[in-house]
């Protein structure tokens, strides 16, 4: 009798970890320096968050690296190569050089990559060394996608016992859809699809083609958990489309896994989920690495997740990585050179310490620079008659960018460097057909900024923290006061709230109550006009006229043509009187110098705020 011959089992698979680091809204912020300021950065730039990458691959076998997008703008670094592209041909743009050093495996777009042009941008992605995907960017008529919507990395990983395995890991990512408005070059030459219509058509192809698991590179932010078509932070219900195992979300600029978040619908901010999915958000202008541990086991026909740790490293004050630097250090030298240019001269200081809560002489002159622009282009057209307002937001003004994001211009020369702290964005000028309804809500949806007051309580925050100080937008051409009584009549998202609360009094146009059917233009930026900040009167296709330059070259026009500037800070709007309740406001530590300016507010120094800020006590 024979005996009987025993098959071997084939050995079971033990886990695979992967360490999944993400950088998101990079800004071209790649050597750590405040060209604005002309000044070193301790917490930003790509070049420290280079050392941190370095270390989490020195201490992961398995490291998978990938970018978010808007990387191609957000410095002066990128106006430089923007207006010399033959710099291209040469050498890889300096964004795309950086990441290609770093070892990106693959990466996705962000609104901001389209700021400059399509032409440009497929320059710039010529030097990629590594795939970019984008799955709700679609050719336009049936034209050809400008991207890939997914890529398929096959990764031979180390496993629990040290052996390799072959994993497929699949990487697609999404924009927000507003980029037809925002950039309106765009038309007729791509389109963009809704962030989940897309993820639930993709998701499912990737599958079929073998994907072991599924990270979607999300340029969104976390907002509401109810999808609506066509949402622009969309994280929440993108979490839920089935197949989605990890998301890096980005654009709002925000922090994830942090406490901000507590309490967010479909949110789990203290074990870094997003809807059960693992998820980072990390930060911008390289102030955070994203960081998701991912464990995978095999289930007998493919490696799924069965395990989580999500974490953000922050990269203030370690040393910049030093190849980085090398290799971007010509662009970084001939950025230097060219915004130190003087171009005029200024008699007054122009800051943004108090832009969110009084009229400002630095807000002034970009506001005559579009009503200029905008008056002198609609003469002699059917708009020629139309009185033309003004509207204008502050760019730097603290918030996430920290206390040292202000602009703060002292009299004397002006450079280049000056007019893009005036003016950061490469945004036109656009004007708007509105009517005085449209323009009282304008006012109201800038009005949520604050907090409401009760009159004689102490202790009150005058802002919202919440509320980006690039919304607050004040019309010049007209005079109101804010009652801060009332509740907001939008929320964040700008959507209607409180349909019975105003808080704009005593509305005013040329000395006159302000009526609702009276028609107006206004002029303002490309941004807004496109639907950005969610203003009454705009979105796709609104405007009677835009310009073909951006605002900053408008903006650099006119004061050569000055010569010496000094705008002057008129008092057009004001809050209504709260019988000197006193409120406590938050800005950036140059603000002492200039308290002159808050004199009808009866500002006193009120010690240290948050995160390097100075506070100040007002009086309503």
């Amino acid at each position: 009798m024979s005996k009987a011959t025993s098959i071997p089992r084939a050995p079971r698979k033990r886990p695979v970890r992967l360490r999944v680091l993400a950088t998101s809204d990079i800004h071209l912020h790649i050597h750590p320096h405040d060209y604005y300021a002309d000044r070193t950065l301790r917490s930003l730039g790509l070049a420290r968050t280079a050392t941190l990458i370095r270390r989490q691959r020195a201490q992961a076998p398995n490291v998978l690296l990938l970018d978010n997008g808007d990387f191609l703008q957000g410095t002066p670094v990128g106006d430089y190569i923007a207006d010399n592209p033959g710099l291209l041909k040469e050498h890889p743009h300096p964004a795309i050089a950086a990441m290609n050093l770093l070892g990106h495996d693959a990466a996705t777009l962000g609104n901001h990559e389209f700021n400059y042009g399509l032409d440009f941008l497929r320059q710039a992605l010529a030097g990629a060394a590594f795939p970019l995907v984008s799955a709700n960017l679609l050719g336009a008529l049936g034209g050809k996608p400008l991207l890939p919507p997914f890529v398929i990395l096959e990764r031979s990983l180390t496993d629990d016992e040290g052996h390799r395995r072959c994993v497929h890991i699949g990487v697609t990512g999404f924009l927000p859809p507003q980029i037809m408005a925002w950039d309106s070059h765009l038309a007729g030459q791509v389109t963009t699809q809704d962030i989940l219509a897309a993820a639930r058509e993709v998701v499912p192809r990737m599958r079929a083609r073998g994907a072991d698991i599924v990270i979607a590179l999300a340029h969104s932010g976390i907002g509401p958990a109810e999808h609506r078509e066509g949402m622009e932070n969309a994280a929440v219900p993108l979490a839920g489309v089935e197949g989605i195992d990890a998301i890096v979300a980005g654009h709002s600029h925000a922090l994830f896994p942090s406490p901000a978040f507590e309490g967010h619908p479909g949110v789990d901010a203290g074990r870094g989920l997003i809807g059960g999915v693992p998820a980072v958000m990390p930060g911008f202008a390289g102030s955070h690495l994203g960081v998701i541990d991912l464990t995978l086991q095999h289930d007998g026909r493919r490696w799924r997740v069965t395990d989580s740790d999500s974490r953000l490293l922050c990269a203030e004050g370690l040393p910049p990585d030093e190849d980085l630097l090398r290799a971007t250090a010509p662009a970084h030298q001939a950025t230097l050179a060219r915004i130190r240019q003087p171009v005029a001269r200024t008699e007054v200081p122009l800051h943004s310490h108090f832009a969110r809560i009084a009229p400002s002489a630095m807000l002034q002159l970009v506001a005559d620079v579009q009503h200029d622009a905008v008056r002198e282009a609609l003469r002699g057209t059917a708009h020629e008659g139309l009185p033309v307002l003004s509207a204008i937001a502050p760019f730097r003004t603290g918030g996430r960018g920290g206390a040292g994001h202000f602009t703060d211009i002292p009299p004397g020369p002006l450079t280049l460097r000056d007019l893009g702290a005036l003016y950061p964005y490469p945004n036109t000028i656009c004007a708007l057909l509105l009517t005085g309804a449209q323009l009282r809500d304008w006012l109201e949806r800038a009005a949520g900024q604050f907090n409401r007051i009760e009159p004689g309580a102490p202790g009150q925050m005058l802002l919202d923290a919440g509320f980006p100080g690039h919304h607050f937008d004040v019309i010049h051409g007209l005079r109101w006061r804010i009652d801060l009584r009332q509740p907001p009549r939008f929320d964040h998202e700008g959507a209607l709230a409180n349909p019975g609360t105003r808080r704009i009094e005593g509305l005013e146009f040329a000395g006159r109550p302000l009526r609702d059917d009276m028609r107006f233009i206004l002029a303002t930026n490309s941004y807004r006009a496109g639907g950005g900040g969610h203003f009454p009167g705009c979105g796709p296709g609104a405007g009677v006229w835009r310009s073909a330059a951006p605002l900053r070259e408008i903006l650099a026009a006119h004061v050569r043509r000055q010569g010496t500037i000094a705008p002057a800070a008129e008092p057009f709007w004001s809050f209504a009187p709260l019988g000197g309740t006193r409120v406590l406001f938050d800005t950036g530590p140059g603000a002492a110098a200039h308290l002159d300016d808050l004199a009808h507010l009866h500002a006193e120094p009120a010690g240290e705020g948050p995160d390097g800020m100075v506070r100040f006590v007002l009086a309503l």
